[in-house]
This record gives structure tokens, sequence and C-alpha cells, in this order.
């Protein structure tokens, strides 16, 4: 099963168009996937105290929580798709973080406190748009996100996927990256 995990409110944005590329793609190649439609889905980002003191046992304050972490135990690879909004990742793949990556149900520690991974998830792509050039963002995502967040939890073999300077991106320019984008998940 292939999951995506999507956050970009504008139904006509370029995100929008990459994750109607994507799902047309598997749906034409007969593959399994569900889609995580964070702002359609109305999932609440705040981590609350009451989701702390309820992940201290490993139970989520809500169903929308616990059904993304059973979708999350149950994939085989992950697609997150998103923007870049000042230099940063929405405030929903933060809190989607927060609060679905939860010690017990995403991962586990060693009584040393050392973090044991739960998820068996590969590979791993990550899309994104910004206006920063890939450089500027390479040191977040890859000295980062994808070593500090993703790794310790089992997602593996992860590639990110920038379209940068995408407010003045052409129509070839960003025809060009969702076709790299589905030469990648068609594999």
């Amino acid at each position: 099963m292939i999951t995506i995990v999507y956050a970009n409110p504008n139904p006509c944005s370029f995100n929008h168009s990459i994750l109607e590329s994507i799902t047309t793609l598997l749906t034409d190649n007969g593959r399994d996937y569900n889609v995580i439609d964070l702002y359609a889905d109305g999932f609440d980002p705040v981590l609350s105290k009451a989701d702390l003191e309820n992940a201290m046992h490993g139970k989520a304050t809500d169903s929308l929580t616990e059904r993304y972490q059973k979708m999350m135990r149950n994939t085989g690879s992950i697609i997150f798709i998103f923007p870049i909004w000042w230099g940063m990742m929405p405030a929903m793949i933060k809190g989607f973080i927060d609060k679905v990556f939860m010690k017990g149900i995403i991962y586990d520690t060693s009584p040393e406190g050392a973090i044991l991974p739960m998820l068996n998830v590969e590979p791993c792509t990550i899309i994104t748009t910004s206006q920063e050039d890939s450089e500027t963002l390479s040191n977040f995502f890859n000295g980062v996100f994808i070593p500090q967040v993703l790794n310790p939890v089992g997602i593996n073999r992860v590639t990110w996927l920038n379209c940068d300077n995408v407010e003045n991106a052409d129509d070839s320019l960003r025809k060009a990256f969702v076709d790299e984008i589905l030469m990648r998940v068609a594999e």
C-alpha cells in the first residue's frame, strides 16, 4: 500500500495538480493507495495538553489521528506533498508528525532512550514546491527532516524532490518536474 500525505488548502495549486497526476498514474497502474488530505480531512495540527498526556499512554485523543496511525502502520511506501512556506513545511505537516508519530505506535525507545523504529516503510518520496532555491532548503531536509525524523521511525530510502522558484516557473518546467515525479512513482 502507498500512503500519500498531502497538505495544501488550495485545490487550484500546483501541489494539487501533482497529487492528481500521481493518483491518476497509480489508479491507471492498478496500484493500491490511500490519500491523507490533511486540510480536506479537517486535521487539527495543534498538539494539545490532552494529546500530550494521552500520548504518554500510547493513545490518541481523536479518531482521525488513530486512523492516520493505522494507515502509517499498514503502508509500504509514503509520498509527502506540500509547499514550503517561509522556509519551512506547513504547520499541518509538523502537527501530523507531532500527533501521529506516537511512541508505542510508530516508534519505541530502548531503556537507554534510543529511538527504535516500528515502521518498515520504503521508499519515501518528499515532493515540495518553493520560492527558495533547493540548495537553501537542503540543510533542513537532508540534515534534519530525513535523518532525525523519518529514518529513526523506520521510513527509509527517502528522496526529496523540490520545484524551486515555482511562482516564476513556466509550464515546461512544471511539466518536467511532474514527469520526473511520475517516473519515480511508476518504479
